[in-house]
């Protein structure tokens, strides 16, 4: 009977340390620094073609033209999270209904260090100049880039 229960609490305890290492990668969370170049911020008028309000981050994708006339399509991860958006004002359908496709958006971005269309967005201004769907931080120093092909690209510059 001892050797039984010395072998099940053997077990049980290599479980719950099993269980608790798993979760607690799980629950982990990337830095903004480690993936994006937030060094160097830039902005951008763009227009919205997708958004999803969804954890842990929103996303988005948008077009911007640039000088040449082309097209770039563009997927963002949204800084701040669906349960601060909420807590200052911007819930699920008025975030999707300020982001709707077609809408024409100035977004400050930091590029993802892998380089490509893909950063995340720090902020998100209307045409009037209003924050829409974000939280009402620092404005983060950005250097305007608008219609330069790649914005601030590591793999273009």
């Amino acid at each position: 009977m001892r050797n039984y229960l010395g072998h099940y609490i053997t077990k049980s305890f290599i479980l719950v340390t099993g269980l608790l290492l798993v979760s607690a990668s799980v629950w982990a969370h990337h830095g903004q620094g480690n993936s994006y170049d937030m060094d160097n911020m830039w902005t951008t008028w763009a227009t919205v073609t997708e958004y999803n309000y969804r954890n842990p981050h929103p996303s988005m994708k948008f077009d911007r033209t640039v000088s040449t006339g082309e097209v770039e399509h563009w997927v963002a991860e949204v800084a701040n999270n669906p349960s601060r958006l909420a807590r200052e004002g911007w819930p699920k359908r008025r975030s999707e209904e300020a982001l709707a496709p077609g809408t024409r958006v100035k977004l400050y971005i930091a590029t993802a260090r892998r380089g490509g269309f893909s950063g995340v967005v720090e902020k998100i201004e209307n045409e009037q100049g209003e924050n829409v769907a974000n939280t009402s931080g620092p404005i983060p120093e950005a250097v305007d880039l608008d219609g330069v092909p790649g914005g601030y690209n590591p793999a273009a510059n």
